[in-house]
């Protein structure tokens, strides 16, 4: 048992590094838009048009490199979900195989400070806005200035409400790789293996099961600018690409979210019926 119990705390760092890198998601693609976290580098009057930024070189550059950290991330969140990696991180690192997926997509989206000179220089952390690339769309006059933000506000504030109640309802320890080693440690085995056949055909179908609001969240923003779209583009893309859902999964999804709700109606024990 000794010997579990060593995998609890390597659980347990991986659970708080993607938990940090959560909290740091919704500063990166809600906050920082909503609030104005951006620099305008000389206001929207210095803003290039369409044409004038494909031909500004750094433009380009940055778009470049955003694109290269938007595709490493890709890379890396696809690569480890391939059944190859998956059997050989298992091999070598047992239960720990979902933790340590989970730890590897939060160090791709941002590494810590202290390992930022030997991990590549990732997403969040290494992101270059593009404060002089045109944009898309943008409210600037009254009284779009004053209710688009409030109502992109709103609409952000219920998306995540959405992503972490749907987290709760597919299991976040499971998804976080803590259930594996509490399993592993009781000698409960594997939790996938007391899954039915139908839940563990959903799971192959699909990538992230909050893909709409992941979408609202990126596209509803008072102002889209060069880097933000490249951003919603490309994640929009991927998760587009990752999910292959159909009518049977969307019916086993149905009666599970009908089961849940039918346990949360009964009356508790105690209660007057």
């Amino acid at each position: 048992m000794a010997p579990a119990l060593l995998l609890v705390p390597a659980a347990l760092a991986s659970f708080v590094l993607a938990f940090g890198t959560g909290v740091e998601f919704v500063r990166f693609t809600s906050l920082r838009p909503l609030l104005g976290g951006v620099p305008e580098a000389g206001g929207p009057d210095a803003r290039q048009g369409w044409l004038g930024a494909l031909k500004d070189p750094s433009i380009l550059a940055s778009l470049a490199w955003d694109l290269g950290l938007l595709l490493l991330f890709v890379a890396q969140h696809s690569l480890m979900a391939t059944e190859t990696v998956k059997a050989w991180t298992a091999r070598y690192f047992g239960v720990l195989q979902r933790s340590m997926y989970v730890a590897c997509t939060a160090l791709a989206l941002q590494p810590p400070g202290h390992l930022s000179l030997i991990l590549p220089q990732l997403v969040m952390r290494y992101w270059e806005p593009v404060p002089r690339g045109p944009v898309l769309w943008e409210a600037r006059t009254e009284p779009w200035a004053t209710w688009v933000p409030l109502l992109c506000f709103v609409l952000h504030v219920v998306s995540w409400l959405l992503i972490f109640s749907i987290l709760l309802v597919f299991d976040y320890a499971e998804l976080m790789g803590l259930k594996q080693v509490y399993y592993h440690v009781l000698g409960l085995g594997e939790p996938l293996a007391l899954k039915s056949p139908r839940a563990l055909r959903l799971f192959s179908h699909l990538r992230h099961p909050v893909c709409v609001e992941l979408l609202t969240v990126l596209w509803v923003v008072p102002t889209l600018g060069t880097d933000r779209l490249l951003l919603a583009l490309l994640l929009t893309l991927y998760l587009g690409l990752a999910h292959g859902l159909d009518q049977q999964d969307l019916r086993y999804l149905r009666a599970q979210l009908q089961r849940k709700l039918h346990l949360l109606s009964r009356p508790q024990d105690g209660e007057a019926e």
